[in-house]
């Protein structure tokens, strides 16, 4: 079962304010070479990828996505709780042609890229997080929040290194002959939020788990007592709900409170799209966990 935690009354979300403490202008806990200037959300990337915020998270909101798409969130509101995965998934269906890629511009022979849409990549990440579909997502996460990512196949600690070009060419081939794929995702990490916000209406974080075999593939950036660390995620991972699932990945486990805020995806948000091990992606920053033994 997930572990939702909430605050006190005192510390309700308030969508236009940043928290005390998670200024820009505040000592940053996020790297200069982990985050971009600008991004294309409510908070900048310094704020968002920072500790503070994890501690006292707000809400984040994507440029233009609650102005343009008016009519999806009205349905979803009017809609039963049951019958709101399908009106979400009707409403991308037709409002980004997916099944009609002829009315899109996609001759015949270009059709087959038509399926390379929010489904697939969802589900080429749960395959493998560093194929081209997860490199479509963690640049989507580099886009929308600033936050560069770390790791895909390989360190990407050099914006000019040979990983960091590869990177950006699987990037591009798996955004290429797409319908504003980048667009879809806005609207999937829309729809996650409105669902928890729904379902889980006090709380602000849910314990979750990661199964590692060593921290010297992390990137630790403190460590403290008790098996507590301070950690750059990379800007979009993998994690479970399920302790025991998190054991299956290795010989550590890596307890995490996140911020509902960065939940992009998880397993039961929408039936068939992502199945088994409980998983739940995860936008990345700096993160205090807890390192333990199985």
């Amino acid at each position: 079962m997930e572990n939702y935690s909430s605050a006190g009354d005192s510390d309700a979300w308030e969508p236009d304010k940043i928290p005390a403490g998670c200024r820009a202008d505040d000592k940053a806990t996020l790297p200069r070479a982990a985050r971009l200037p600008i991004n294309r959300c409510n908070l900048p990337a310094v704020v968002l990828g920072s500790l503070t915020f994890q501690q006292h998270p707000s809400p984040l909101l994507i440029d233009g996505v609650a102005e343009l798409h008016r009519d999806l969130f009205r349905r979803l509101d009017a809609a039963p709780a049951t019958l709101r995965p399908d009106v979400f998934r009707d409403y991308l269906t037709v409002r980004f042609r997916l099944e009609w890629p002829e009315e899109i511009g996609l001759s015949r022979r270009r059709k087959g890229r038509a399926k390379a849409n929010w489904v697939r990549a969802i589900r080429g990440w749960s395959f493998d997080s560093d194929s081209r579909e997860g490199a479509v997502l963690k640049g989507w996460v580099e886009s929308r929040f600033g936050l560069t990512p770390r790791y895909h196949g390989e360190p990407l600690r050099d914006p000019s290194s040979e990983a960091y070009r590869r990177y950006l060419e699987m990037r591009s081939q798996g955004l290429y002959g797409t319908n504003a794929l980048e667009a879809q995702l806005d609207l999937v990490y829309a729809f996650c939020q409105y669902e928890l916000a729904i379902r889980h209406p006090s709380a602000r974080h849910v314990t979750l788990y990661r199964g590692v075999n060593r921290m010297a593939d992390h990137e630790v950036l403190e460590r403290g007592t008790g098996g507590r660390h301070v950690i750059l995620l990379n800007n979009l991972s993998s994690f479970t709900c399920s302790r025991e699932r998190a054991g299956e990945f290795g010989d550590y486990i890596l307890a995490v409170d996140v911020p509902l805020a960065k939940i992009f995806f998880h397993c039961g948000l929408l039936p068939g799209v992502l199945q088994g091990e409980d998983e739940f992606l995860v936008v990345g920053g700096v993160a205090d966990v807890t390192l333990s033994t199985i």
